[in-house]
């Protein structure tokens, strides 16, 4: 018996024997082949929600020793509450999406004030906490508290586009809505973060986006696509909008054997992290000469450039960069902040202790490995 999905797809409905059948096989698989990551060895609310936050559009081989060194440095949500920021975004830093951290903290301080430091197993209460959204309130409530919400994630979609054929496109806004629909039905109701984790697994290690391991899959029995031969066709996508470039030029400026750092505001992207000063290169000027400029608008310093470290390229979510980087040498002026809300003057060697976004952490090395009379250009003395 097929029906057809809201985007056009044709799409089978189960009998309670055929859902019962396929929870079963996945569990049993899942059982089995489930990746040994240190969230799944406590039951603790907090922690699964870190490692879930972190997990949000980054790789589990990425996050699993920043989870470790974060869990290690704040084992619980008072600890968290109670910490500096700079040192919740020191641990978080090359982990991107720093919104995810600075909401952590926000989030961990309502928590202790308000709900006298437990973390909430009501999904409708865990959706009012900064940064949570349907997928981490539904994670944390199904893994952690077993209830019967199901989590959504890109993995997820991908395996409910090829085993319903579903012809919703799972980058379009809606997407997750949508998806959530067919999530629900096929949930297992009695153990439901298990459920959720062995459909995440199973897009993760089976169902992967390019060459999926069908052979293997423990419910390739009732997936439309692969009875139709038309795995390699799901999910189906939106084409992507061109990723913009921006170039942009840094300088590393040097007084008294000192450089400035400058911290950003504590909103938006990379917001409260260090970074030298520096952005956009505009068409009509060369990278040297946007620096200066950049310099002069952003912290009131005159500078000239006294050599060309290194190019950086970075790619961020929506958009990539090209970075030139420069060793500067002052000449004169006062900082005064056009956008920055901190600076400081700093011994090179120093810099390690403040976050910086992880552009900046592809050239410090390059900086330390400068040699002593090309790190710290002489000074104008008169």
């Amino acid at each position: 018996m097929e029906n057809r999905d809201q985007g056009g797809g044709r799409s089978p409905v189960f009998s309670s024997k055929h859902l019962s059948a396929i929870r079963s096989r996945l569990m049993i698989w899942y059982g089995k082949h489930q990746r040994d990551l240190p969230w799944r060895k406590t039951g603790d609310p907090y922690a699964i929600w870190v490692s879930e936050v972190m997990l949000q559009q980054t790789q589990v081989k990425t996050v699993v020793p920043y989870y470790e060194k974060f869990i290690g440095t704040f084992p619980d949500v008072c600890t968290l509450a109670n910490a500096d920021l700079q040192q919740i975004l020191k641990s978080w830093e090359g982990l991107g999406y720093y919104a995810r951290a600075r909401n952590l903290h926000r989030a961990s301080i309502h928590i202790v004030k308000s709900l006298d430091g437990k973390i909430p197993d009501a999904y409708e209460t865990l959706r009012k906490l900064p940064g949570v959204g349907d997928y981490i309130a539904s994670a944390v409530s199904s893994i952690a508290f077993g209830h019967p919400f199901p989590v959504v994630d890109g993995n997820v979609k991908r395996v409910l586009s090829r085993f319903l054929m579903m012809e919703h496109p799972v980058n379009k806004p809606d997407a997750h809505a949508f998806y959530k629909i067919s999530a629900e039905k096929l949930l297992d109701q009695s153990k439901p973060g298990l459920f959720n984790q062995a459909m995440m697994e199973l897009g993760a290690l089976i169902c992967k986006p390019g060459n999926p391991i069908c052979t293997d899959c423990p419910v390739r029995n009732w997936c439309a696509a692969f009875k139709n031969g038309a795995v390699d066709l799901y999910p189906r996508r939106l084409r992507a909008a061109r990723t913009p470039e921006y170039h942009i030029a840094v300088g590393v400026i040097f007084k008294n054997n000192r450089v400035l750092i400058t911290q950003r505001k504590p909103d938006g992207l990379l917001g409260g992290l260090w970074e030298f000063p520096g952005g956009k290169v505009r068409q009509d000027e060369t990278a040297e000469q946007a620096c200066i400029r950049e310099i002069r608008e952003e912290v009131n310093l005159e500078v000239c450039i006294h050599s060309f470290v290194t190019r950086v390229n970075h790619a961020y979510t929506h958009f990539r960069i090209k970075m030139d980087v420069f060793i500067c040498t002052f000449i004169s002026g006062r900082v005064r902040l056009g956008g920055s809300v901190d600076f400081k003057w700093i011994g090179l060697g120093g810099i390690k202790r403040f976050p910086l976004p992880r552009a900046n952490l592809k050239f410090i090395p390059e900086l330390l490995k400068l040699k002593p009379e090309n790190a710290c250009p002489p000074q104008d003395s008169s």
